[in-house]
């Protein structure tokens, strides 16, 4: 394990009386202002609103702090005793009161009221198994049967398939399931927030128990014996690792069409739970329609030139492209590792937080990692402050804007929704000879994918799987049609066009990232933002900006065309983007957007299945 993870006490809550506790109204964090508070290592809970009112210094709210504070009920301040209760002076009158105890009452993470699979968080399955509601099996049975049912659904109402997963665990998933919630009732608790949450991780990263075909036909058998770095972390975390993702293949493009189930000679498409006539956008695409038709609690993609937040705009999703180096890559299908990350795609922000927490981590592996050393947070849930937005400056460059009338309505509205969160929204007319520059290099893609995917063959590909080089791919005849002159010319890429590369382009992302940071500097801003794409399709160069300079990136949904614009229902994102290691900060600014505006809707073409 390559990370430490400290367990908690029990979450069990004593029957107090309707007037102190009532199922099913635990508040979210957006009623609670109080700055962040630091959970403690491998805390499973969030802050700050279900820290705040903590006596017992183990940085949660359990039934002992509600013990305590009943003990001190008409305590006032200046009595003896006071100091040891104030913290949960929840309406701040300087007295311990019934309404304080009802208060902190619903800062346990517990909620024996009913349950929905469906648009459930994180924490609605956390409260749900804490309460004896649910369990981590049932969770991850129900998720297997909405596969069954939806994934590859046709019928009149749903002309296209959404082919969204390639395997699932299976029984190993169950049994993954079965002994989080023999650790939760040993613990008396979840170990994390992520504890019995079934995930689904795009089919690029490796898993020992199911294979791991980077979207491509001739390695469908690809049975690694260990776990992608990012993966273990999960399965350290207690995540149930449920399934693995459709992406496009190699992760090469946005239209997520990948041939792992098809003949040589053919392939298939991911489609939107939105508009089935549509991709669900790519290379993480899988991941996406996935997530978005509520067939997986969290989601994982990995991105290299917009992988995670193209198909997070097409559905409506939160997606986290992480500082490069945030998150290891090792024993993920490489595409371009100057560029590479992987990264959470979830349907909130605070489930991005939670994901983003169990993947992090120093990896010798990843010689990259070294450089977080002393930049990470203990977790970023400590940065879900719904108050993140106010006295904060937010840049756009006017040309990154783009002319398409959804994108603009609905990014002009993100504006004044930035506005009245309490941040101050400034317009840059001219953008910067460097940071066009940086919008303008080229994807790494074409000179260091042979290069990449060598090293993976040699260090994770199963010893049974025959197309072990990329002219072995090409002769295999399972790739994209049309395909094949492109990875021929990828294929042709010497090694001193790949050292001449890396050398100019390493230099391209270092200037990079000094630009976005003297262009912050110059108009003292917080953070930048844009529109992650247009209606099922991409805008300019937006999405470069990112893995051109290194530095993290936040995409969250802003709204959705109306039924007069181009194709009603289509959503688009907006990205946040910051300096590099400025996760916290991106997730704070996302999170008191989203609860401002909360523009997320479910996809109607996927409900919930009966006793769901």
């Amino acid at each position: 394990m390559k990370k430490s993870r400290r367990s908690r006490a029990s979450l069990a809550v004593a029957a107090l009386g309707a007037a102190v506790l009532t199922a099913g109204t635990a508040g979210p964090a957006s009623s609670e202002a109080a700055a962040p508070a630091a959970p403690g290592d491998g805390g499973p809970y969030l802050a700050p609103y279900y820290t705040t009112g903590d006596l017992t210094d183990d940085e949660q709210v359990t039934q002992d702090d509600l013990d305590l504070l009943v003990e001190a009920l008409g305590t006032e301040t200046g009595d003896a005793g006071w100091a040891a209760v104030a913290a949960a002076d929840l309406d701040a009158d300087g007295e311990i009161e019934l309404t304080d105890v009802a208060d902190l009452s619903q800062r346990i993470v517990y909620d024996d009221g009913p349950f929905s699979l469906v648009e459930a968080s994180a924490l609605d399955m956390q409260k749900a198994m804490n309460a004896g509601v649910t369990t981590s099996v049932e969770l991850t049975r129900d998720y297997l049967a909405r596969i069954a049912a939806y994934d590859e659904l046709t019928d009149a109402a749903h002309p296209r398939a959404l082919n969204s997963i390639i395997t699932t665990g299976g029984q190993a998933a169950l049994d993954a399931a079965a002994a989080s919630d023999a650790a939760r009732t040993a613990n008396g608790g979840p170990r994390t927030m992520l504890d019995g949450v079934p995930v689904v991780v795009k089919d690029n990263y490796d898993t020992r128990d199911m294979p791991t075909s980077a979207g491509h036909g001739s390695w469908k058998n690809n049975q690694t014996e260990d776990d992608a770095f990012m993966v273990e972390g999960l399965r350290d975390a207690g995540a149930v690792v449920l399934a693995k993702a459709t992406l496009d293949e190699w992760a090469f493009g946005f239209a997520s069409e990948y041939t792992t189930e098809s003949e040589p000679g053919s392939s298939k498409l991911v489609a939107s739970p939105y508009v089935l006539a549509r991709t669900a956008g790519g290379s993480s695409g899988g991941t996406g329609a996935s997530i978005a038709a509520n067939l997986g609690g969290i989601g994982f993609g990995s991105d290299t030139g917009g992988s995670i937040r193209v198909p997070s705009s097409y559905n409506q999703l939160v997606g986290i492209r992480p500082t490069t180096g945030l998150a290891s890559r090792d024993g993920i299908v490489p595409l371009a590792l100057s560029q590479d990350t992987g990264g959470p795609m979830t349907r909130t922000v605070s489930d991005a937080a939670i994901a983003l927490d169990a993947v992090t981590g120093i990896d010798p592996n990843d010689p990259l990692t070294s450089e977080q050393q002393g930049k990470v947070p203990t977790s970023y849930t400590s940065y879900l402050d719904p108050t993140a937005l106010e006295g904060t400056r937010i840049g756009f460059l006017s040309s990154m804007v783009g002319t398409n009338a959804t994108t603009v309505r609905l990014f002009n509205r993100a504006k004044a929704d930035l506005t009245a969160q309490g941040a101050t929204v400034v317009e840059i007319a001219t953008t910067p000879a460097a940071i066009t520059a940086t919008l303008n290099e080229g994807s790494g893609s074409t000179n260091e994918f042979k290069h990449d995917l060598d090293i993976y063959i040699a260090e994770h590909l199963d010893p049974d799987v025959p197309t072990r080089s990329l002219q072995a791919i090409i002769d295999s005849g399972h790739v994209v049609p049309g395909r094949a002159s492109t990875y021929t010319s990828r294929n042709a890429v010497t090694p001193q066009q790949y050292q001449t590369w890396m050398g100019t382009h390493g230099t391209a992302i270092a200037n990079g990232e000094v630009a976005v940071e003297a262009l912050l500097a110059e108009h003292d801003l917080d953070a930048l933002m844009y529109p992650s794409g247009n209606p099922y399709g991409t805008i300019g160069t937006n999405l470069r900006l990112s893995p051109n300079t290194g530095m993290p990136a936040v995409s969250v949904p802003m709204g959705q065309a109306t039924a007069s614009e181009a194709i009603p229902g289509a959503g688009v994102n907006l990205e946040l983007l910051g300096p590099s290691y400025s996760e916290g900060l991106l997730i704070g600014l996302a999170h008191d957007y989203e609860q401002a505006t909360r523009h997320r809707t479910a996809p109607v073409l996927y409900p919930a299945l009966e006793d769901q």
